[in-house]
């Protein structure tokens, strides 16, 4: 286990947030990601809540914001270096965003992401 600050932590979803090629991060449309403390089940790193962009139709309007949900203490739990952090966070971040471009479990397997 990984002790780090919550404001560490943030910085290191910030760090992953940024080596995302900006031609895909200017394609995310309405996402908030944020950081939770504790997951709603034990082993869940992150958590994508909403509707991916390839569902996305005529009618997605006035609806609030996906959410993007990155899990502090358990991402912390698993890790036994600071750079283990550093690597699974990023991980995290990428499979979550994965999620919100319509990307499931299996196809991320596949590319070596899950």
């Amino acid at each position: 286990m990984v002790e780090l600050s919550l404001t560490r932590f943030e910085e290191l979803v910030a760090d992953a947030l940024d080596t995302i090629p900006p031609e895909l991060t200017r394609l995310m449309d309405n996402v908030v990601i944020t950081i939770e403390e504790d997951p709603p089940e034990p082993g869940l790193l992150g958590l994508y809540e909403g509707i991916p962009l390839t569902e996305r139709g005529e009618g997605y309007a006035g609806v609030l914001p996906d959410r993007i949900l990155i899990y502090w203490r358990e991402i912390c739990a698993i890790c036994e270096t600071p750079e283990e952090v550093v690597e699974e966070v990023r991980i995290t971040v990428v499979h979550e965003i994965a999620h919100h471009f319509g990307i499931d479990d299996a196809r991320l397997h596949e590319l070596g992401w899950g």
